[in-house]
């Protein structure tokens, strides 16, 4: 994926639009022990460090089904059962993360989150890491109609700002999902991961910026000032 174009920096936005984890936050310890739980509970192998993180993408409703078949909303109460007791211990920002946030809030910048970890979860989380005084919404999995990638949890976590999606409302997440999202939406797709995943639906869905980590996303806004 180094092949992947991007410009300089990018305009400056009105909204940014977050996903949650591994964007913001480390919490793949959680997923992915709650995962293998449940894998191994349903008769299958457990996932690696590596699948998990380039599997684990759609929301559970979404990709449960796939994964137990007719048994998939009892496949999602063992996972989230396992999930609920372990996940807040081992919940921490990544590097930037928290800068890049107070600059945003002290920019007057309007911030959401699309997620497609389970609301509830999802907004514990927030408020457990004191951030969801950020935030004008925070939207996860199920509390739209559809979920990631469709745009519709997206003109939800806009809903009251009086923005709506466009080229000046950042969608910024470490997945093709959320490029495809932020495409869905015609929103810019911000892509925050380093190194980039060999991941083909990224040709189908390209950022339209690239940064490794929050800390040069505070760079490009300081740079559009």
């Amino acid at each position: 994926m180094s092949a992947l174009a991007v410009n300089e920096f990018p305009a400056r936005p009105r909204a940014v639009l977050f996903d949650w984890d591994h964007t913001l936050v480390d919490n793949w310890d959680a997923i992915r022990a709650a995962l293998n739980f449940t894998l191994v509970s349903f008769g299958q192998q457990e996932w690696s460090v590596e699948e998990t993180r380039a599997r684990v993408k759609a929301s559970l409703r979404d990709s449960f089904p796939v994964l137990f078949g007719e048994r998939w909303e009892d496949a999602r109460t063992v996972f989230l059962d396992h999930f609920a007791a372990n996940h807040l211990e081992v919940l921490k920002p990544l590097p930037g993360a928290a800068d890049l946030l107070e600059h945003l809030a002290g920019q007057g910048i309007y911030m959401g989150i699309v997620s497609n970890k389970r609301g509830p979860v999802l907004r514990l989380e927030v408020t457990h890491l004191g951030w969801d005084r950020y935030f004008g919404r925070i939207i996860g999995a199920e509390d739209a109609p559809e979920d990631k990638p469709s745009p519709i949890p997206v003109s939800m976590a806009l809903e009251g700002s009086g923005i709506v999606p466009g080229a000046d409302v950042w969608f910024v997440g470490d997945t093709s999902i959320d490029m495809e999202c932020a495409h869905n939406a015609r929103c810019m797709p911000v892509l925050v991961r380093d190194p980039v995943p060999d991941d083909p639906a990224l040709t189908a869905f390209p950022p339209s910026w690239l940064a490794p980590h929050c800390g040069q996303l505070i760079d490009w806004l300081r740079n559009s000032a």
